[in-house]
C-alpha cells in the first residue's frame, strides 16, 4: 500500500510539474523563451526531464500539436521550395515556429524527411509531391523535433530513422556515429556530432557536389539564421566545439534551421553589435519578410559569419562590444567560450525583456 501511494504520489507530482510546463509554454514562442531562459532553475530540470524522457512529453506536443493546427491552419509561415539540379528542398512549417524539412530526390522520386514532428503535415506533403518516405533524420530528441517519427514509420514501413544513439530518439532504427553517411537516391548526407543543445544532437549536411550545387545544412536546433540553440545538455566548451563545425563549412553552404526566430534573433545581434552594418542590412530585409508573414529560410554560412553573434566569439569587434577580455595565458578556446557563455547570458535575458 505505502509503494502504490508512493507512486500515485509521483505520479501526481509529475504531471503537476508538466503542467506547470505547459502552462508556461502554450501563450507563445515569447513564453518558452522566458521560461528556458531559465534552465538553471531546479524546478525546470525537473520538469525538463519529465519532457525528454517519459509520455507526459509527448502528450503535451500533441496538445501543441492541436492548437497549433487550429491557429495556423496553413502554417506559420508562407513557405516555397528550393530546387537545385534534381534536389528539391520543401520547408515545412510546424507548430509556432518550428520548421521540418522534406528532402526530395526527383529522379527517384524518393523522399528524406527531416525533423518531422508533426507527421500529418509531412504525410500531406508527400503525398501531394507523389514521393515515397524513404528516411528521417533527426537532429535531436526534443519532440518538437522528433514527435513525428513514430507514426510515419508506421505508415512508411521501409522508412528508417536515424539519429544519435546517446540521444533516445523515438522510433529510432539506424544509430549514427559522428561523420556516418546516409544514402537515399541520388542524395548523400552526412551526420555529424554536435553537443550542446541536448548530448546528442546532430546535424545533416547534404553534400551539393553530385548536383552541381551548394552544400546544405539543416541544423536542428544548434544554430538559426543569427541565433544559437541553448545549452541543455553541455556546456559552453562543448558548444564551442560544435559551432565551429558550422564555421568550418565552405561559406555558399545554405543554412535550414530548425526555427523561425530571425527577426527576434537579429534585433538581440543589433543590440550587441549596433556598429555591424550586416545586422541592420539582414535585419531590414527579415522585417519585410515577416510583415507578410514569408520564411527567412535559407541564409549562407557567410552571411552567418557577418551577422551571427554566436558563430563570431573569435572576433574582436563582439569581444569589445561584450567588455570581454583574454587574460594573460588564457587557452584561446577557454576565451572563446567565455564569449560564448557572455552572448547566450545576454541572449537569455533579451529573450525577458
Amino acid at each position: 500500500m505505502l509503494g502504490l501511494g508512493l507512486g500515485l504520489a509521483l505520479a501526481a507530482l509529475s504531471a503537476l510539474l508538466l503542467l506547470l510546463l505547459c502552462r508556461r509554454l502554450r501563450a507563445s514562442s515569447a513564453t518558452a523563451a522566458r521560461l528556458m531562459a531559465r534552465t538553471e532553475r531546479p524546478l525546470f530540470r525537473i520538469a525538463y526531464t519529465l519532457y525528454t524522457r517519459t509520455k507526459l512529453g509527448y502528450i503535451f506536443h500533441k496538445k501543441q500539436l492541436r492548437k497549433a493546427r487550429e491557429c495556423y491552419p496553413s502554417g506559420h509561415s508562407v513557405v516555397y521550395p528550393t530546387v537545385i539540379n534534381g534536389v528539391k528542398i520543401l520547408p515545412v512549417p510546424i507548430l509556432s515556429d518550428n520548421y521540418s524539412y522534406l528532402v526530395i530526390d526527383t529522379a527517384s522520386r524518393l523522399a528524406v524527411a527531416i525533423d518531422p514532428s508533426d507527421p500529418l503535415s509531412i504525410q500531406t506533403c508527400l503525398e501531394q509531391e507523389g514521393v515515397s518516405l524513404e528516411a528521417i533524420l533527426t537532429t535531436h530528441k526534443h519532440w518538437d523535433h522528433s514527435g513525428g517519427n513514430k507514426a510515419l514509420k508506421k505508415i512508411y514501413k521501409c522508412c528508417r530513422v536515424y539519429g544519435s544513439s546517446t540521444d533516445n530518439v523515438p522510433g529510432l532504427t539506424d544509430p549514427l556515429a559522428d561523420k556516418q553517411t546516409i544514402h537515399v537516391g541520388n542524395l548523400r548526407f552526412q551526420a555529424l556530432a554536435t553537443p550542446g543543445h541536448t548530448i546528442g544532437h546532430m546535424i545533416y549536411v547534404l553534400d551539393g557536389s553530385p548536383h552541381h550545387g551548394p552544400a546544405c545544412v539543416f541544423s536542428g536546433d544548434l544554430i538559426f539564421l543569427s541565433g544559437c540553440g541553448r545549452i541543455f545538455e553541455g556546456s559552453c566548451p562543448l558548444m564551442l566545439t560544435s559551432l565551429d563545425i558550422v564555421n568550418a563549412l565552405g561559406d555558399e553552404t545554405l543554412l535550414w534551421p530548425g526555427h523561425e526566430y530571425a527577426q527576434d534573433n537579429l534585433l538581440f545581434a543589433a543590440s550587441v553589435e549596433p556598429k555591424n552594418v550586416a545586422v541592420f542590412n539582414k535585419l531590414d530585409w527579415v522585417i519585410a519578410r515577416r510583415q507578410e508573414k514569408l520564411g527567412t529560410c535559407p541564409s549562407t554560412i557567410r552571411e552567418e559569419k557577418e551577422y551571427n553573434p554566436f558563430l563570431r566569439t573569435h572576433c574582436p569587434d563582439l569581444q569589445q562590444a561584450l567588455g570581454v577580455q583574454r587574460g594573460t595565458g588564457e587557452d584561446p578556446h577557454a576565451f572563446r567560450a567565455r564569449v560564448l557563455e557572455e552572448v547566450r547570458k545576454r541572449k537569455d535575458y533579451f529573450n525577458c525583456r
